[in-house]
């Protein structure tokens, strides 16, 4: 899993923009590289999402779909792998094929986010792990 902060970024001119005088500003969370071969996927789904405060959801994988979550409010605990990330507003996060993850919302507020599934091949299933 990776989380990508971003709060550790800062806002750079868009690659249309004059750079002397942009109309827009950009913070690249993300750009294809060769770790991750996922891009050469296709789109499974794209969500809008939401934990309600106090809620989880089941720990669970997919077979042969990685996906990519932008928290849009809030902090919610990531957990991957026994460990407990925090995540906030603005974050990515990229949970890859056959990795288990979680979300827990242990704030007084709904968190939201978008997801992404990204799937090689086809088929595979989601596996709830208990």
């Amino acid at each position: 899993m990776k989380i990508i902060r971003f709060s550790d970024i800062e806002f750079i001119p868009s690659n249309h923009e004059d750079p002397e005088n942009p109309g827009v500003w950009i913070k690249r969370l993300y750009l294809r590289d060769s770790q991750n071969h996922f891009l050469n996927g296709k789109i499974q789904m794209i969500t809008w999402a939401k934990t309600p405060a106090g809620k989880s959801f089941q720990a669970h994988y997919h077979e042969k779909m990685t996906e990519v979550f932008i928290i849009l409010n809030g902090t919610i605990t990531v957990v991957v792998g026994g460990k407990h990330l925090e995540a906030e507003a603005g974050d990515l996060i990229i949970a890859d094929a056959k990795e288990i993850h979680q979300f827990v919302n242990n704030s007084s507020e709904d968190i939201n986010y978008i997801a992404m599934g990204v799937v090689i091949g086809e088929g595979g299933k989601t596996i709830i792990v208990s």
